[in-house]
């Protein structure tokens, strides 16, 4: 991903907009990037803060705020991902179950001299 790939995606990130893979490559790129990782925080700084000036809540930190985001970011890719792998294991072991109900209905009707 290039830069300016990663700074158009800074508002659809804290607006949380992103698919899963481009939120893979927008976190990658930012988090070895300075020059993206300094926008993210002026644009994620403005925009929570007026947010936190519209509700009134008294919670400042806005770079605990951001890092807090991009750790709870890090965490859904992770859960996305063994949720995929589960998925994945349950498929495979539905088609095996399959295979093996045909193969022994097979052997009863060789059995029974159906076939």
């Amino acid at each position: 991903m290039t830069c300016k790939e990663a700074e158009s995606l800074v508002m659809p990130y804290i607006r949380d907009e992103l698919t899963d893979e481009i939120l893979q490559e927008f976190l990658d790129h930012i988090e070895n990037c300075p020059s993206c990782w300094e926008e993210l925080e002026i644009y994620f700084t403005i925009e929570v803060g007026i947010r936190q000036l519209d509700s009134e809540t008294g919670n400042y930190n806005i770079k605990g705020a951001l890092e807090a985001a991009l750790e709870q970011s890090r965490q859904w890719l992770h859960g996305m991902k063994l949720l995929n792998i589960a998925r994945y294991a349950v498929s495979t072991l539905g088609v095996m179950a399959l295979i093996i109900t045909v193969l022994l209905q097979c052997r009863i009707w060789i059995q029974q001299g159906f076939i």
